[in-house]
């Protein structure tokens, strides 16, 4: 009986993957739910706290998630792609480029190349001499992009 309800979970779960893959957010979270219900999987947990964040606005408790799943697995780089996504949500760009470059070093994922290539290199500094940080690098660069020139 719990063969067939785990095997039962699988599908439901790879149902879920493709419906994420398709940009379908909801039907994924339903599915990852009714997933969960038959067969609680902690490696599904990171997949489950995106969905959760992005369809019902539960960044907390899909952060959470996230973090638990890198703490019991850390060797499996989806999820720090997804705690990576979750970053970028909440404007956290330098952690979840931080994040991503984790999950490269745990295995390589397509996923995560493709997210890094998405958000693009950073910009050179406009003083070298200064850390990215400083607020004469930062402001000024922030400004010359909303004005275009950068």
């Amino acid at each position: 009986m719990e063969d067939q309800l785990a095997e039962l979970a699988e599908k439901e779960y790879l149902r879920a993957c493709k419906a994420l893959e398709s940009g379908n957010g909801m039907a994924a979270l339903l599915l990852l739910e009714a997933a969960l219900r038959h067969h609680d999987n902690p490696q599904w947990h990171s997949m489950l706290g995106y969905c959760v964040a992005r369809e019902q606005g539960q960044v907390a408790r899909g952060m959470e998630l996230c973090r638990s799943s890198l703490q019991s697995f850390p060797d499996n780089p989806q999820h720090y792609y997804y705690y990576a996504r979750l970053l970028l949500m909440s404007e956290r760009k330098e952690e979840a480029i931080e994040m991503l470059r984790q999950g490269v070093i745990q295995g390589d994922s397509a996923a995560i190349r493709g997210l890094l290539q998405e958000i693009g290199p950073r910009k050179p500094l406009l003083f070298t001499r200064l850390h990215r940080d400083n607020p004469l690098n930062k402001y000024p660069g922030m400004l010359l992009a909303r004005l275009g020139l950068r």
